[in-house]
């Protein structure tokens, strides 16, 4: 038999932290064929980034180790490579796309010069090759009019649009082995079902191996041979994607195929007390050129959109990466200069002082889509909780900022004996849990969600919706739910706007939208969502 591209032998990963250890990864093992794809499965936690990290030696070593196993790439042990070794293999032969792009990607450097750097390094390109791939690359991960993006810093592209620039950086050396960690989570369903046909297609061309790491079973479905079902550091169950999807032999995995947001919202109230109000909101980022930078024309992220969110209720903002729906919201919350008239519990807070505004951000929360990039590395998850409570209620005691910090944990499903710990020690889906916990603290009467269930596995994402059902019915909290997962915004929202370029294309009663969209837009999102497809021709984001 043919030797696999990748085998993983009885691989066990530890973690050593004050004087204790803890096992993350218990005796894993599988093998990678060449063209063949290998998706682990599982939630939070479960142990499937770890795995893959360890491939390539990425964490946080001496503080982690390997008690067992071998990690056998091209006939040599990866584990026992040295740095002058490891390096002919990373960004070279295996490649990795990771979870949170804004955190991947360097701050300072623009989206020309961090793949041209890839290029150069690895295949001694000039400015000219380089900048010409750098196109190409962009062109092919779906970015509209790369040309124009190429003096763009990260900060200045939409969550999807960054993931989309990981993964040509990822592709541009054309590796035998692609290690995908949660590549897809940025990204609204239309440019998801793209980006899994783009990289089936890559597979295919080239040969190319991928380990792919999800917690979204409908991907897993779509674009991976075998699968490995991991929980508490263990591959349960593994084989064939259609025998584990047919008949799946062990209860975690049944557990994991059941799992996914349910029931419907209560129908729209139009006599609920308004909450939020905008009128007329726009968002236009000026164009500057010339010596004198002046201004030439100008992105209409937000163009002339009324909103309502009433108390008790939800509002989902729906659309394409890039549509405007975040800076919606941070244009609601007056976190990014707008114009248009806002309005919050009947007060114009558009022409409030940002002193003025300080004492109402306490009703106003907002849990952002990225939990690394929002929750500070520095501070342990009590004081992250804690610092809302010691600005907005200064007379409480330590005593019971603590307790109120402890049953905002339990709210969201975390224990809260971790709360000493440190936003890195926790998964991606944990920490946005503690960015929720974070905003719920306050008890607020609005709360601006944006992608908050992006990062959690399907398990974890009823639960968070179980969750905001309930905070919001005890407490009659107005949620804006920004989402590209219309599954989560079905289950949760009573209205829905739908955006693209700005602008609001349909607008409505949850049900109507869903089951009866009167525009090709609406009808293609709702596609792409739900029958796991590829994307209609001609949507695509930006």
């Amino acid at each position: 038999m043919t030797a696999p591209l990748l085998s993983v032998q009885d691989l066990s990963v530890a973690f050593a932290q004050g004087g204790w250890t803890s096992t993350a990864v218990d005796h894993v093992s599988f093998d990678i064929a060449r063209g063949e794809t290998v998706a682990l499965v599982g939630e939070s936690g479960s142990g499937k980034s770890v795995t893959a990290l360890s491939v390539l030696k990425l964490l946080p070593y001496p503080a982690a180790s390997h008690p067992s196993g071998r990690i056998v790439f091209g006939g040599r042990d990866l584990l026992s490579l040295d740095d002058k070794g490891l390096r002919s293999v990373r960004g070279n032969k295996i490649t990795m796309i990771f979870q949170e792009p804004m955190t991947s990607l360097n701050p300072l450097h623009t989206i020309r010069r961090q793949i041209g750097e890839v290029l150069k390094l690895h295949q001694g390109m000039g400015d000219r090759q380089a900048e010409a791939r750098t196109l190409e690359l962009l062109e092919e991960v779906g970015i509209r009019e790369p040309r124009k993006r190429l003096e763009a810093y990260p900060h200045q592209l939409s969550g999807g649009q960054r993931q989309r620039v990981m993964i040509a950086m990822a592709l541009a050396n054309e590796p035998e082995l692609l290690i995908a960690d949660e590549p897809t989570t940025a990204l609204d369903v239309t440019v998801q079902a793209q980006i899994l046909e783009l990289l089936d297609r890559l597979k295919d061309r080239k040969g190319m191996s991928m380990l792919f790491i999800t917690h979204d079973l409908g991907i897993v479905r779509k674009i991976a041979d075998r699968v490995c079902v991991m929980t508490q550091g263990r591959v349960v169950e593994a084989g064939p994607t259609k025998e584990i999807f047919a008949a799946p032999r062990h209860d975690y995995t049944r557990h994991l195929l059941a799992s996914e947001p349910k029931g419907r919202p209560p129908a729209a109230d139009p006599s609920a007390r308004v909450v939020m109000t905008g009128r007329e909101v726009k968002v236009w980022f000026p164009i500057k050129k010339g010596f004198f930078r002046r201004t030439v024309d100008h992105v209409k992220a937000v163009d002339g959109i009324d909103v309502t969110v009433r108390a008790g209720q939800t509002l989902g903002v729906v659309g394409e990466s890039g549509s405007g729906k975040t800076t919606l919201g941070l244009a609601l919350a007056r976190m990014i200069p707008s114009n248009g008239r806002i309005e919050f519990d009947g007060t114009d807070i558009g022409k409030l002082s940002f002193d003025a505004m300080r004492s109402r951000r306490r009703e106003l929360q907002i849990v952002f889509q990225d939990p690394f990039g929002s929750l500070s590395p520095r501070m342990s998850v009590s004081e992250i909780i804690q610092e809302g409570l010691a600005i907005h209620e200064p007379r409480l005691s330590p005593a019971e900022r603590e307790k109120r910090v402890v049953a905002a944990l339990e709210e969201v499903g975390l224990d809260p004996s971790t709360r000493h710990r440190y936003p890195h020690e926790f998964s991606g889906g944990q920490r946005q849990r503690i960015a929720i916990a974070r905003a719920m603290v306050l008890k607020p009467k609005f709360v601006m969600l944006d992608e908050p269930t992006s990062a959690l596995d399907m398990s974890v994402q009823a639960q968070v919706v179980d969750l905001l059902r309930d905070l919001q019915a005890r407490h009659g909290l107005a949620y804006l739910f920004i989402s590209h997962d219309l599954k989560v915004v079905r289950a949760l929202a009573n209205e829905v706007i739908v955006m693209r370029n700005g602008q609001v294309v349909e607008a409505g009663p949850a049900e109507a939208i869903f089951e009866r969209p009167h525009t090709d837009y609406t009808r293609a999102l709702i596609s792409a969502a739900f029958r796991i497809e590829t994307a209609p021709e001609g949507v695509v984001a930006q």
